[in-house]
């Protein structure tokens, strides 16, 4: 009977709303494979030869399949590996100190009890209004830190930002002060409370802020210019920006490259170093995924 009562108590579906599913399913499928196909080209392009490249193209399936812009890449294998350590570890190291630093600013900066939140709030705001400069920041690291050529001059830059650490604060503003109060009186430290009510409670903000982090240092290239000058310290984007400013005759004739002239490939390498520095950081995304749109919206609105 109860199972009659429930199939009873379906609503019907009706002949409108059979048809907008379907229109619905299908612009979204459409969509998804508009988002897809750039992705697509990219793959199927980093397999085509040169000659096919500057006589009909970049197209989705190539004539015939060529690794000479792999086997490019890999004829320097040694150094390769060396820039995915670099880049692995200033994105693992970087996002969780990051984290962990603009987990307590905000922390702090959202508690009502801390008499100089307004005014340090608006010290951090001050910075996304002016800054020292290229100058002064390479005297900084430089003469100030001493870290030139030291990974750690591609950490620092870009360890905390003044948006995340707002994003972390409004977040944090949205967990009852109630929870605060009740940790407090059952005797526990300021530290313990953001250590075990308010980081588990900030899940989707740490995801999104963390995205955000790993993605900046998965792409860092502009401080290493400034400041890595051994090529084993390189990472992983400004090595391949190299690789790509140096694909040409001169220098493989001078490296004694077998590579034929005819099968150079100054444009495939284009893709195939897009598609070596895209695909590891794709994997991340859909851990965060879930918590990305809950994490930005909730930090952006509450205020």
């Amino acid at each position: 009977m109860s199972n009659m009562k429930k199939i009873s108590n379906k609503k019907p579906i009706g002949k409108d709303e059979k048809i907008m599913k379907v229109v619905f399913t299908i612009l979204v499928t459409v969509f998804a494979l508009i988002c897809l196909f750039p992705f697509l080209l990219l793959i199927s392009s980093s397999f085509m030869s040169e000659k096919e490249i500057l006589t009909e193209g970049y197209k989705l399936i190539p004539n015939k399949i060529s690794f000479s812009a792999y086997e490019f890449l890999g004829s320097n294998i040694k150094n390769l590996l060396n820039a995915y350590k670099t880049t692995l570890t200033i994105a693992f190291v970087g996002t969780l100190l990051g984290l962990w630093l603009m987990s307590m600013a905000g922390y702090v900066l959202c508690r009502k009890d801390f008499k100089y939140r307004n005014q340090i709030s608006f010290f951090i705001y001050f910075t996304t209004l002016f800054s020292g400069g290229l100058i002064p920041s390479y005297i900084l690291m430089v003469n100030g830190l001493g870290l030139k050529d030291n990974i750690w001059s591609l950490i620092l830059p870009g360890l905390m930002s003044p948006w995340s650490i707002f994003l972390m604060r409004n977040f944090m503003k949205s967990i009852p002060d109630s929870l605060y109060e009740s940790a407090a009186i059952d005797g526990a430290g300021d530290f313990k409370i953001y250590w075990k009510i308010f980081i588990p409670l900030s899940k989707p903000s740490l995801a999104t802020i963390g995205l955000f982090l790993t993605l900046g240092y998965w792409n860092e290239w502009y401080n290493a210019m400034l400041y890595i000058q051994s090529a084993n310290k390189y990472p992983l984007q400004y090595f391949l920006q190299k690789i790509v400013s140096q694909a040409n005759v001169q220098l493989l004739v001078q490296q004694g490259l077998s590579i034929n002239v005819g099968d150079l490939p100054s444009e495939s390498i284009k893709m195939a170093t897009a598609v070596v520095a895209i695909g590891p950081i794709i994997l991340v995304y859909p851990f965060v995924q879930k918590y990305f749109v809950s994490g930005l919206t909730i930090g952006a609105v509450k205020g």
